[in-house]
Parts: C-alpha cells; sequence; structure tokens
C-alpha cells in the first residue's frame, strides 16, 4: 500500500455551453464540450494513523471544511465500502476558484485517483459516477478524463453524459483571469432570469458540436450561455474578453460559468505575442494547451 501519492489535477475549458431550464431535481442539463488543457493544480496525499479521517489544507487558498476533497473522500468510502485509512491532502491551487476551469471538480477527481493508488483497487464505471453525482457535476468529465494529458468531450445531461472526441492538438490558448470570484450558484441564477425572459441565444444543434469543433476556430460559432449575463453584470469580464478578442484570437469567449475568458490562435507565436498584449492591458493571463 502506498503511504504518500502526488496526482496532478488538470484544468480545463468549455468550447460552447447550453445551459437549459432547472429541473425538476434542481439540476440543470447542459450540453457542451470539454478540453483539457495544461493549468493544474497538484494534490500530495499522505496516509496517516488511523481510518476514516481525512484532513486538506493549502496555503493558496481558504478552504470551508466541507469542500470538494472531503466530499469526495467520504464518496469513495460510501460507494466502496472500503474504510479508508485516513488521509492529509495538501492542496497546491494553481486554477483560480470561481474560473470557470473547474478546478474543485478535477480535485475531487484527482483524489479519487490518488486513493484508488493507495488502497489497491480500481474503481468500476458505475462507481466512479455514483461518486461524482453525490460531489459536482463536472466531475464525470475528470473522471473520464483519469491517465490523460490530452482528452475532450462532448457532454452533456447534467455532465454525466460523457463522449470521447480526439483531441486537437492544434490548439493554442490564452486564458485571462479577470480577478472576478463568480461563484456557480450566481451564475445559474443570472442564466436562470435570462431563461425566464425568453432572450433565448441561438445555440449550435447538439449533433453538430463535434463537427464544428473539427473546423478552424475562426469558423466556430460556440456560444456560452453564462458570457452575456456574466459580462453584463461584470465589467472586468467583459473588458478582459474585449482584450481578447483585439489580441487577434481566432475564436474567443468565457469558460464555464466564469470568470475566466480564453482565446484560440493559430500558433504558438501568436498566442505568445496575445499574451504579451493582453498583460500590457493590465490582465493576469498564462498560455497553456
Amino acid at each position: 500500500m502506498l503511504n504518500e501519492i502526488c496526482e496532478c489535477a488538470r484544468a480545463k475549458i468549455n468550447l460552447g455551453l447550453k445551459v437549459f431550464p432547472p429541473r425538476k431535481d434542481g439540476f440543470h442539463n447542459i450540453e457542451s464540450i470539454f478540453y483539457l488543457v495544461d493549468l493544474c493544480d497538484r494534490l500530495f496525499v499522505s496516509v496517516r494513523e488511523g481510518v476514516g479521517n481525512c484532513s486538506v489544507h493549502s496555503d493558496d487558498i481558504s478552504l470551508p471544511a466541507e469542500n470538494t476533497l472531503s466530499m469526495a473522500y467520504k464518496a469513495f468510502c460510501r460507494v466502496t465500502g472500503i474504510e479508508s485509512k485516513s488521509i492529509e491532502v495538501r492542496l497546491e491551487k494553481n486554477i483560480p476558484s470561481g474560473g470557470g476551469l473547474g478546478g474543485g471538480s478535477s480535485d475531487a477527481a484527482s483524489l479519487v485517483r490518488a486513493l484508488e493508488k493507495i488502497h489497491g483497487v480500481s474503481l468500476s464505471a458505475d462507481e466512479l459516477n455514483k461518486i461524482a453525482s453525490s460531489v459536482g457535476s463536472d466531475v464525470f468529465f475528470f473522471c473520464h478524463s483519469f491517465g490523460n494529458k490530452e482528452f475532450a468531450a462532448v457532454v452533456s445531461g447534467r455532465g454525466e453524459i460523457v463522449r470521447k472526441i480526439p483531441y486537437r492538438s492544434d490548439l493554442h490558448i490564452v486564458l485571462v483571469f479577470p480577478n472576478v470570484y463568480s461563484s456557480t450558484r450566481e451564475a445559474y441564477a443570472l442564466v436562470d432570469e435570462m431563461l425566464a425572459d425568453d432572450s433565448a441565444l441561438s445555440y449550435p444543434v447538439f449533433n453538430s458540436l463535434e463537427k464544428m469543433y473539427r473546423l478552424p476556430p475562426v469558423e466556430w460559432k460556440f456560444v456560452n450561455s453564462f458570457t452575456a449575463p456574466l459580462c453584463a453584470r461584470y465589467e472586468k469580464i467583459k473588458c478582459a474578453l474585449d482584450a481578447v478578442k483585439k489580441s487577434g484570437a481566432l475564436f474567443s469567449d468565457m469558460s464555464g460559468s466564469g470568470s475566466t475568458v480564453f482565446g484560440v490562435y493559430g500558433s504558438e507565436p501568436d498566442a505568445k505575442n496575445a499574451l504579451s498584449l493582453i498583460e500590457s492591458e493590465g490582465f493576469d493571463c498564462v498560455k497553456a494547451h
């Protein structure tokens, strides 16, 4: 049995994100393409004496007592029936919270991966889905991407329907952080208001998402339900998106429920040039792929 393990928890961006009205259970169905990028958190998981306890700390972020990591630990124990060793998790946080990049969900999935290794087990797809369903909708995608540095998928349902598609290594991406915290709860409330006003956006047909994804980015027509209401609420997000557009991006949008915005460029030099231009306007940003 392993006593200590390090896991990399990668971020994702959304290429389009259609949000449907809330379901009876409170969740929203979505349609999107999720695409892994190389910005990542790191989890250092150590086995401690005793059983049934998960302690989490980070020098980079203040975490509530109940967080996605503690939830994932409890779900792992409940679903597998394993009386897990007590663990301590040190979280090195590089993915901004409230950024729409799935950081908390990726952290949770990576902890499940570490627990598999620590206990010498391999969970079934059904077990992973049960864990994901009790932690967060994005966790499904990150469980599917286990062991992959490059992974993309068409995602639907509340997030539990994940269909892998070819990863495009020709995309050069710049992530821009407006330094606005956008809670998922607030973002969905804003989208629900938009849907109630019947000001529906025009989205690509679901069955055409993968076909569009294969086109040159300059031809993409992906639409994110969150972009318009979040830009209207937060001027910094709108300004960041404007800066990306001016930098020569072939495609630009906000990721997930925000507040991170991104641009897709045709070459590494174009992305590096855009990074400098966007930084000169006072925004924090990184190059990714």
